[in-house]
């Protein structure tokens, strides 16, 4: 397949180039042999990721409660304490291939870092994970930690959505069911790195041709992940394969990826369905850097600029005049029938993604037909 896409301007560190180094030769094959281990590997993992919650990250103070009947950690204000009429939150949807817990350094630490330039509180849901719970759980505990929000008083117009990798998936999948529902939409969303399909683990083609650039991800683990998260259910369910959905009467939407990702064709489809669907797009295709590489600010100095490229875009939507609750449900409306899996409208086309006006040369890359 051809891929057109303009890829963002900026020069990779020396700092940068090394850690991607060690990633691809030492973090890479540990990954992958990792998978290989058994189930109760990945509970005891479980136990050692979740661990070293601080009362504080980024100077914002952090909590554990529940919102919604959910488990939630909470960034800044809590929930119950805020103004919900006038207070910002963010609600972030960690990823760890669905079966990770969130991580305080990583995704506790991105979203607090978010937080505080974007002067909100946040909502990060402890959903449920695979192997000891499948899907559709974790995108369940996420709606209900939506709906949380809404019966605390915030309306769409004051709450911003975001998620990395499965979180990203989640972040699809939660947009979707907030339509069906006829709910308030957010503002808009952030997927970083999502992974849009999960019926299979071959494609879309950037999984194959991209397997061996990928500095973090080793594909031939996703046949796990995907098993333990999906085995036995349909995997053409939109809500599950974000990229077979239906993009209409989403919000504005801002999609980050790596070029060198094996996920990065999972973002370059589902950009350009939405925005053949009438939604506003964005995405940003970043040069050389990793999977979900905005969370890694510690070790790359360019995941900075990421995240302030977020909070311009979560801002430049938070600034636009507000959409009443009966117009946001009019558009929630649009939609009532799921589409069909084999329907024109959920097949990916081999369109050309339209891309974010910036002065940089394009850059095409061709794959061979299979």
């Amino acid at each position: 397949m051809d891929r057109s896409y303009t890829l963002k301007p900026v020069e990779i560190s020396t700092k940068s180039r090394r850690i991607l180094w060690w990633m691809r030769w030492v973090l890479k094959p540990t990954l992958s042999l990792l998978s290989l281990l058994p189930r109760f590997f990945t509970y005891r993992s479980q136990l050692f990721m979740a661990g070293g919650l601080r009362s504080k990250s980024a100077g914002q103070a952090v909590d554990y409660t529940a919102v919604g009947g959910v488990p939630c950690i909470t960034v800044g204000t809590p929930i119950a304490e805020s103004n919900a009429s006038g207070d910002k939150v963010l609600l972030y949807l960690h990823g760890g291939a669905f079966s990770m817990p969130a991580m305080p350094t990583a995704h506790v630490g991105f979203h607090a870092r978010l937080c505080r330039d974007l002067g909100a509180s946040g909502l990060m849901p402890d959903y449920r994970l695979a192997p000891m719970h499948k899907y559709p759980a974790a995108l369940d505990d996420c709606e209900k930690a939506y709906r949380g929000l809404l019966a605390a008083g915030y309306s769409g117009e004051r709450i911003l959505l975001a998620g990395e990798s499965a979180g990203g998936n989640l972040v699809l999948g939660l947009l979707q069911r907030i339509r069906r529902h006829g709910l308030e939409m957010p503002v808009a969303a952030v997927p970083i790195s999502p992974v849009t399909e999960v019926a299979r683990v071959h494609s879309p083609p950037s999984r194959c041709d991209k397997a061996r650039v990928d500095a973090m991800l080793p594909v031939k683990s996703f046949s796990k992940m995907l098993h333990y998260y999906a085995d036995g259910v349909d995997g053409s369910d939109p809500e599950l394969s974000p990229m077979l959905a239906d993009f209409s009467g989403l919000p504005p939407l801002y999609f980050l990826v790596g070029e060198d990702e094996v996920l990065l064709d999972d973002s370059l489809i589902c950009a350009r369905l939405a925005e053949q669907a009438g939604v506003e797009t964005k995405i940003d295709v970043w040069p050389a850097l990793p999977h979900a590489f905005p969370l890694l600010e510690g070790r790359f100095p360019e995941a900075g600029e990421a995240r302030t490229d977020i909070v311009a875009f979560f801002n430049e939507q938070l600034a636009r005049p507000p959409v009443g609750k009966s117009v946001a449900r009019k558009a929630a409306g649009r939609r009532k029938v799921a589409v069909k899996p084999g329907s024109k409208s959920a097949r990916p086309s081999a369109a050309k993604k339209t891309v974010p006006k910036k002065a940089s040369p394009k850059k095409k890359v061709a794959s061979k037909k299979s």
